[in-house]
């Protein structure tokens, strides 16, 4: 059925720029979170648009964006407004509007089974535990699109996994994640420039920092 809406979205919104990338970065909406482990997706996504001079000045669809051009491509970043259970809700409508095939799809989200700072290009996969990759995949019909996860490590001891994804990162761990937002930037424009490919053998190795 969202394959089908893709279809005719082709012929009812002409509009719409011909290939262009969405990049979305997950986190929940407000200054209370702002600077969560959850949102590091929120964070990568300012410090792409701040790189590159783009504005979140438009709203639709329960998303923030941003649009413009990264090293010539066309992008738009979005951001859910929608708090991370229903992301799904945000990226799914903005798909089918603005015709993204979902090879040109990019999440970048937090990820608990991955050392701090370390990052992991896909080109598809499930949700692993993700509630908000599972609210896209569930409302996108298909996982069947890349995902750059970031790694901000486990809880310690037997803290509940939920309290600590809305914690701050410690002093300690935020000197390492200045440096890792900025790397995976670096392995976003890499994506736009030269395909997941390589892009996955330049950065999916790489030591943090």
């Amino acid at each position: 059925m969202f394959r089908f809406l893709q279809f005719l979205h082709r012929f009812s919104n002409p509009a719409a720029p011909a290939n262009m990338y969405m990049i979305v970065g997950l986190g929940n909406p407000g200054l209370r979170y702002q600077h969560n482990r959850h949102n590091v997706g929120y964070q990568i996504l300012d410090v792409l648009a701040q790189e590159y001079g783009l504005g979140f000045d438009k709203r639709k669809f329960k998303a923030q964006l941003a649009n413009g051009h990264v090293e010539g491509q066309r992008v738009m970043l979005v951001r859910p407004e929608t708090y991370m259970n229903l992301s799904g809700d945000a990226v799914q409508p903005l798909v089918s509007y603005f015709k993204i095939e979902l090879s040109r799809l990019l999440v970048v989200y937090d990820d608990l089974d991955l050392p701090i700072g370390t990052l992991r290009l896909r080109p598809a996969g499930g949700a692993g535990g993700h509630n908000g990759m599972k609210s896209i995949i569930r409302r996108l019909g298909s996982n069947a699109f890349p995902r750059l996860r970031i790694g901000i490590d486990r809880p310690p001891g037997r803290m509940d996994p939920a309290a600590y994804v809305l914690q701050d990162f410690s002093p300690a761990e935020e000197e390492i994640m200045v440096q890792v937002r900025h790397r995976a930037v670096r392995a976003i424009v890499t994506w736009l420039q030269q395909g997941l490919d390589v892009a996955m053998n330049q950065f999916n190795q790489q030591n943090n920092g």
